[in-house]
């Protein structure tokens, strides 16, 4: 029996996966921020439900536990009853700062998730007693957070310092997003890279280019710097610039990892599909954790390619990863994957999980056609299913 090729055009819809939240400059960060004491210092006294506030305004550092600089970005997020929302980006010193408020359920609000880019909607909560189920971590590619509880650091003020959020080194993970080469960049470069983020935070993109490639026309091993200034080029559409500036910045710090996801996208964009198969590869072989998008793109490369086994491989790779369900595309590219194997059972087991996932109508559509097509294909043979598998 011939199965067609199902769900193609689907599968090849864009997807942006961590360009656009990899570097968030100084977003929702301060120069305040005081620390008030490491993790594992005596926290304050929990809070009554009837003390907690219905709006607070949150403060804090990360770091690195080994005392190092922090010298990129990273991402906090808050985790309430399970669900994950990113409210704040740190700035060149490591503090940030945000509005922690009620949100009612279906809140217009979005809030865009570091681990995979995309955007997903806050259903909000629904009302101060939550905040007892509510911690906080970082995220950056490379390491592990600590995590806080809030009720245990909130006060009854508006106004509230958490203290540190430590970050650790993951074991066995070459790969980070943090790179060597920004301790060693002389001061000159980091003010205009400095500038360059003050420049992006005010939708100033023409300045902030400008600003970069002095940058790295000052240091010209600045893998960050080439890395934002390639996302800017590739923001308007200038694939070719950002190429190569991603290349450099490669080039620069082979184990900074952001870069090899923007060539990744890039190639992905241009169906160039050997390419992202490579790119993928090589930021998977530094970073198996923190990219979960990489393991679909691998995935769709080689599905469009016809490599069925590996592609197969690398997304039941990538579903393991991805445990927090950021990438839910992965679970219908393997129901595709199997499906061209005629694997139809384990086919209609992860389109239906993916239905679970699935959040747009036209995402649930295309999945439930893919599931009657099994149906079809799976049902009593007739003369017609024997016409096609004679053929």
């Amino acid at each position: 029996m011939r199965v067609p090729p199902f769900g193609c055009a689907f599968l090849l819809l864009s997807l942006s996966v961590s360009l656009a939240a990899q570097s968030h400059p100084g977003g929702g960060g301060t120069s305040g921020g005081h620390t008030t004491g490491p993790i594992g210092s005596t926290p304050g006294p929990t809070l009554s439900n009837s003390s907690l506030p219905s709006t607070a305004f949150i403060s804090g550092k990360v770091t690195l536990d080994d005392g190092s600089q922090l010298t990129e970005a990273a991402t906090v997020q808050t985790i309430c009853r399970g669900q994950r929302h990113t409210v704040a980006y740190t700035d060149s010193h490591g503090s940030f700062s945000f509005q922690f408020a009620d949100l009612t359920p279906g809140a217009d609000t979005d809030f865009t998730d570091a681990g995979n880019n995309m955007m997903t909607r806050s259903e909000g909560l629904r009302d101060r007693r939550e905040w007892q189920d509510c911690e906080l971590q970082a995220v950056l590619a490379g390491f592990t957070s600590e995590v806080i509880e809030l009720a245990s650091r909130m006060s009854s003020l508006e106004s509230t310092d958490i203290g540190r959020v430590v970050l650790h080194r993951m074991a066995q993970v070459e790969g980070t997003s943090i790179s060597v080469t920004s301790a060693l960049a002389p001061k000159p470069a980091k003010k205009a890279l400095e500038k360059a983020q003050q420049q992006e935070k005010k939708a100033k993109w023409s300045q902030a280019e400008q600003s970069l490639e002095k940058a790295v026309q000052i240091y010209p091993k600045y893998a960050v710097a080439w890395f934002e200034l390639g996302k800017i080029q590739l923001r308007r559409n200038d694939a070719a610039s950002a190429q190569n500036s991603f290349q450099q910045s490669i080039k620069a710090d082979p184990k900074y990892v952001n870069p090899y996801d923007g060539l990744a996208q890039i190639a992905y964009q241009a169906r160039q599909w050997p390419a992202v198969v490579e790119t993928t590869n090589q930021l998977i072989a530094l970073n198996p954790v923190n990219f979960p998008g990489a393991y679909f793109l691998n995935g769709v490369a080689n599905f469009s390619l016809g490599n069925l086994d590996s592609a197969e491989k690398i997304v039941r790779q990538g579903i393991k990863v991805d445990d927090a369900h950021q990438i839910p595309r992965l679970q219908y590219l393997l129901g595709m994957i199997l499906l061209r194997k005629q694997e139809y059972p384990e086919a209609s087991r992860y389109l239906q999980q993916y239905l679970l996932l699935a959040k747009q109508p036209a995402e649930i559509e295309e999945t439930k056609k893919q599931l009657d097509e099994i149906a079809r294909l799976t049902a009593s043979p007739g003369p017609a299913a024997a016409t096609t598998e004679k053929k």
